[in-house]
């Protein structure tokens, strides 16, 4: 696996690789990888002949008092990884490659609407930044598809949206998410927790699937809902949210069929925790 940090270098070995006829996808990540982050280099290498992975901590996407300066950074445990996984080519840029007029004249990329939705409400600009640092990478690396994992899930709703309305001729691939054996969404951020903490966290995905069976069994939304930060709340998490939408991001109409998915999102101590859960609503 190569590894480069010039924009120059790395849009002359894509150049060569396109000349060969050859499909590229890019894995964007913020480092310190896990197997979730492997996986997705994997399902990468089934819709392309070359696989880019991008390391890069982006600052526009943290918020004051967020984890950004002690965000882990281990790009030689990752770099390892990465080729072990079968990447062929690490983008780990700069700070300046990715913002070279600085980060005051940077111009960002805003999607209206999703965004403005739960992690948006409780993150305010987190998706300004990652759509811009999104498209950066799309504009420098040019894959044919990129993949992206379903844990944030309203991150893969607002990257499809940028997608469609800027034309990207990118196809994205969306990847399952990656669990512990007790059911915790692999995350970067589960190395935070205290030996307690973490044994508590599993609590959020069981939580998911007790909202899943409820509806499942008729029982109202916001009664679920409610429920949902109930458990969280006694159990010592302080949760942002515990919601059930549409995969389009909107309240379900009530004694409707179609697919839901149910979201959450908590701190437990100090860390931020987010999970999913996708599912059928059939009468």
């Amino acid at each position: 696996m190569n590894t480069l940090n010039n924009l120059d270098a790395l849009r002359s070995q894509l150049r060569q690789w396109r000349q060969a006829g050859q499909r590229i996808a890019l894995v964007p990540t913020m480092g310190n990888l896990h197997a979730g982050h492997y996986s997705l280099i994997e399902l990468a290498r089934q819709h392309a002949d070359r696989v880019v992975a991008s390391i890069f901590v982006n600052p526009t996407q943290f918020g004051p008092g967020e984890d950004f300066e002690r965000y882990p950074r281990t790009p030689e445990a990752d770099a390892a990884g990465l080729a072990a996984a079968g990447c062929d080519l690490l983008w780990l840029p700069p700070l300046e490659a990715m913002y070279p007029l600085g980060l005051a004249q940077a111009v960002n990329i805003r999607v209206p609407g999703i965004t403005e939705l739960l992690d948006g409400a409780h993150r305010p600009g987190h998706f300004d930044g990652v759509a811009t640092v999104v498209t950066r990478l799309f504009n420098q690396v040019q894959p044919d598809v990129a993949v992206f994992g379903r844990k944030d899930y309203q991150q893969l709703a607002v990257i499809r949206h940028l997608v469609q309305d800027l034309a990207f001729p990118i196809a994205i691939v969306p990847a399952p998410i990656r669990r512990e054996a007790d059911g915790l969404a692999m995350s970067s951020r589960n190395q935070y927790l205290s030996p307690d903490e973490r044994a508590k966290a599993p609590l959020i995905h069981q939580t998911l699937q007790t909202m899943r069976a409820q509806l499942l069994q008729g029982a109202a939304q916001a009664e679920v809902q409610d429920a949902a930060l109930a458990a969280l709340r006694a159990a010592g998490f302080v949760p942002d949210y515990a919601v059930v939408l549409t995969p389009q991001f909107t309240s379900p109409a009530p004694h409707t069929n179609g697919p839901r998915v149910a979201l959450i999102a908590a701190r437990l101590g100090s860390t931020r925790l987010i999970d999913n859960l996708e599912f059928e609503v059939v009468g």
